[in-house]
């Protein structure tokens, strides 16, 4: 039985949704490619519905993956950094998920949004069940949202808005089936900061008081499509199997493991792993053996070069940060950092890979004359700075900077620490220039305007000293708006302003290769705003 998107999402309220979900990947590509027009995704049900795929038998899949270990696998206890969060989202589903198009309906049948766009009713999926067996109902959202608000998950999307006493007002369940969350105001970010939060069940979590803590078996039954069976933290090994109640599109891998490995591409090669990463030199051979099939990474993980405002004062000249962008070849960094694998940072912020990215900003095309000449009217000949960088990959392109800037007459002098170290000067604004490497790049717009909003002085991850009226204007206007189209053109606006101005400068975005056997599996992809096959859930369900 075929359902009609529009219906689920409800017809009076879908540009809304359309803004907030990032569905806008239907109406334009990213500044690297063409506009392209792509299907509607469909909800979990009308892909399970009439397939026929539970009567097929077939041998169990067992996918094995590069291990390492990161952390527990409950929303509290994974780590930060690395993959840990998606080992986690394999366990505990959520009301939306991440396709390759954009957010789509889970947990969350369909739902509607006030026309003031402050009140949301989300409709479940009825008969899900968790692990242990017991039903889901709006109860476990409920409690999931306020568990969140007094015990944060080591993960919280869009800035906590979640946990905003003053913002999120009243969220309580209609019904069995039915949540309602009530807001100040109207936020485009607020519907996937809900719809990502992870669901937990209310009578495994209601008497946990040390979430952070809590490292029993019971911590990581969920309602997802996969069960956590092993665990082992000092060999970094995990074993998932698939839940044969599952409520959902039903897993095409039957057994997901992360095993150690030494060298990634020779135990891929040997056949114990699925999957990897390969750099450029080895693309050709695997590209011409068809054995093989290669995807091309999207590049959301990239370098940023920091400004510090507030301790350099020559850095609030507009024309100096110019020319700085027109004396740094971003494109041979791309080229002998990244060895090809890589796309020239977008001076609009947003990688060209990102689906609202503006194409027509300003490029700062490499231009050793016109930097000098810019240098020279501000009268900024002769200029040494410290750039503040990790270690490896890094100290590499602090070098390459240095010798660029040396061109211009710009003294570049390295300064390089660990990485935890890096992290905390950063943090404190102990730095002339950083460099700083991150993922994230795909996300929501949204990091545009607290990236560089004037009234958010946090270091790690604002632009204190950074002042632009027209930045703030543009940013607090889209985070408002509820019409898809206008959003958008206030996003473009945005990053026009921005690579005019040129608060930081975006160096280059990785790219990369992946490569694995078809024939043994293929039915991976990536999620529309992250780079890595295997973080995807989807990847592994019957989604295609």
């Amino acid at each position: 039985m075929s359902r009609n998107i529009s219906r689920l999402i409800g017809v009076k309220n879908i540009s809304f949704l359309m803004v907030l979900s990032m569905v806008g990947l239907l109406l334009i590509a990213g500044c690297g490619g063409s506009p392209e027009t792509a299907p509607a995704p469909q909800t979990p049900l009308a892909q399970a519905e009439g397939t026929g795929a539970e009567d097929v038998p077939r041998d169990p899949v067992v996918i094995r993956l590069e291990g390492g270990d990161w952390g527990y696998c409950s929303p509290f206890t994974h780590y930060s950094r690395g993959p840990g969060i998606f080992k986690m989202q394999l366990i505990f589903d959520s009301l939306l998920e991440r396709s390759e198009d954009g957010y789509v309906p889970w947990l969350a049948e369909s739902w509607e949004i006030s026309d003031d766009g402050k009140t949301y009713l989300f409709n479940l999926q009825q008969g899900v069940k968790w692990h242990d067996g017991k039903e889901m109902t709006a109860d476990d959202v409920v409690f999931s949202i306020n568990y969140y608000r007094e015990y944060p998950p080591v993960s919280i999307f869009f800035g906590g808005i979640l946990t905003d006493p003053d913002y999120l007002l009243e969220v309580t369940a209609v019904s069995d089936y039915q949540v309602r969350f009530v807001t100040s105001e109207a936020k485009a970010t607020f519907l996937p900061a809900a719809g990502l939060a992870r669901i937990i069940p209310r009578h495994i979590w209601e008497n946990v008081d040390n979430p952070h803590d809590y490292l029993e078996p019971e911590a990581v039954i969920g309602c997802g499509p996969y069960r956590l069976t092993d665990y082992n933290k000092e060999h970094g090994t995990y074993r998932f199997e698939s839940f044969e109640d599952y409520w959902g599109i039903q897993p095409r891998v039957d057994v997901i493991e992360f095993v150690p490995v030494s060298d990634t591409i020779l135990a891929f090669e040997n056949g114990e792993i699925d999957l990897t990463e390969i750099p450029t030199d080895l693309l050709s051979r695997f590209q011409e053996d068809p054995e093989f099939a290669v995807k091309v990474n999207p590049g959301f993980w990239g370098y940023r070069l920091l400004f510090n405002y507030e301790r350099i004062e020559v850095f609030s000249n507009k024309a100096l940060r110019q020319a700085l962008a027109y004396a740094i070849d971003r494109q041979d960094l791309a080229d002998k950092i990244a060895r090809g694998a890589g796309t020239p940072g977008n001076p609009g912020i947003l990688p060209v890979h990102h689906v609202w990215c503006n194409p027509d900003v300003p490029q700062y095309a490499y231009d050793l004359e016109r930097a000098k000449q810019m240098l020279q009217q501000e009268d900024l000949t002769d200029l040494s700075l410290t750039l503040l960088v990790g270690q490896d990959r890094e100290v590499r392109i602090g070098e390459l900077l240095s010798e660029q800037l040396a061109k211009v007459d710009i003294q570049l002098r390295v300064e390089s620490v660990d990485l935890q170290s890096r992290d905390s000067r950063i943090r404190d604004g102990q730095y002339e220039l950083a460099l700083v490497g991150h993922g994230g790049w795909g996300g929501d717009p949204d990091y545009l305007r607290s990236r560089f909003l004037s009234e958010l002085s946090d270091w790690y991850t604002g632009t204190p000293g950074y002042y632009n009226p027209q930045v703030d204007e543009l940013g607090q206007r889209q985070l408002s708006e509820t019409d898809v189209n206008k959003r958008k053109e206030l996003i473009f606006q945005l990053q026009q302003v921005l690579a005019e101005d040129v608060p930081e400068i975006p160096l280059y975005n990785t790219t990369g290769y992946t490569v694995y056997r078809p024939d043994k599996y293929d039915g991976w992809m990536y999620m529309f705003d992250h780079h890595n096959l295997t973080h995807s859930k989807l990847s592994f369900l019957d989604w295609k």
